[in-house]
């Protein structure tokens, strides 16, 4: 007997290729953000501004999920289909939600609030200083042409020589040091292994717990969704807003903060530990963990 394929899809790479664009469209921000948050704030001030970035940066899941929440109660093809022929409810297993409509929703959104990034300045006055931006371009407009003239003279120079790849890519000679010195850097590596592991945690926790919620307490995805933005990204917030407004108010250096980062971190997972004796029984699964009669 010749098994019968299904027809397939392909507007899947469709949604590939916007997370794609709306990766590339996100990634900047927290750097780029950063960066301008430092340049141009007092060193006191600088970790208040930046528990506000890390605060907002959590309130955008916060609605995400409140949205996703409601999405899930409506049924995948609203507006095509009627609500008297939908013969199931959101518990049933078979309930498909209104995926599409949250990214619809975001996409918009998304759009408007770009916007405003197109009026945001160059350069801003520094806090605590009076000289306005205005004056200290036009006092470095005189060197920056210099500046020109001797770069021009020099792509001449190296495009005689058949230099082309330094003129391509000027950038790539520069990367390849600069990233090999970041990997020697024993904090900074030690950084982005921490950080790793508690994206990992929390991205986990996002992945699989709406699930568990759904199979073990038989919740429904709207449910068991809202239940995790209620229970988790608040506390988050209010974490970052305290953390930033206690270094500010007792100026905490680096030292300072990085012993209080660990203590703080080392009872988070002191309590996260005793989750392993919070177990539920098992749930009854026809052929799995029961027979069939």
């Amino acid at each position: 007997i010749e098994c019968e394929k299904e027809p397939g899809s392909l507007l899947w790479i469709f949604v590939m290729v916007g997370n794609i664009v709306r990766g590339m469209g996100e990634t900047p921000i927290m750097p780029l953000g950063i960066s301008y948050l430092e340049d141009f704030a007092k060193a006191e001030n600088s970790p208040f501004y930046l528990a506000c970035l890390h605060t907002a940066t959590v309130i955008g899941p916060f609605l995400g999920l409140l949205l996703a929440s409601f999405c899930a109660e409506l049924f995948v093809d609203i507006g095509s289909v009627g609500g008297d022929e939908i013969t199931i409810t959101a518990t049933d297993a078979r309930w498909v939600g209104a995926w599409w409509l949250g990214i619809l929703i975001c996409a918009l959104l998304n759009l408007l609030v770009g916007i405003p990034f197109w009026f945001l300045p160059k350069s801003l006055v520094k806090e605590g200083e009076t000289n306005e931006p205005e004056e200290t371009s036009e006092k470095s407009v005189a060197p920056l042409q210099e500046n020109d003239k001797n770069e021009t003279k020099q792509t001449m120079y190296e495009i005689a020589k058949g230099k082309l790849y330094c003129i391509l890519f000027p950038s790539c000679l520069n990367f390849i040091p600069f990233l090999k010195a970041l990997f020697h850097n024993p904090v900074y590596m030690l950084f982005i292994c921490i950080t790793v592991l508690q994206f990992s945690a929390f991205d986990g926790m996002i992945s699989f717990m709406p699930k568990y919620l759904e199979q073990q307490f038989g919740k429904s995805a709207s449910d068991a969704i809202f239940l995790i933005c209620v229970y988790n990204l608040p506390v988050l917030c209010v974490g970052y807003f305290s953390g930033g407004l206690f270094m500010k108010k007792f100026k905490i250096n680096n030292y300072q903060a990085a012993n209080i980062a660990f203590w703080v971190s080392l009872l988070e997972y002191l309590l996260y530990f005793a989750a392993y004796w919070t177990v539920c029984d098992t749930s009854p699964v026809a052929g799995l963990t029961v027979s069939y009669q």
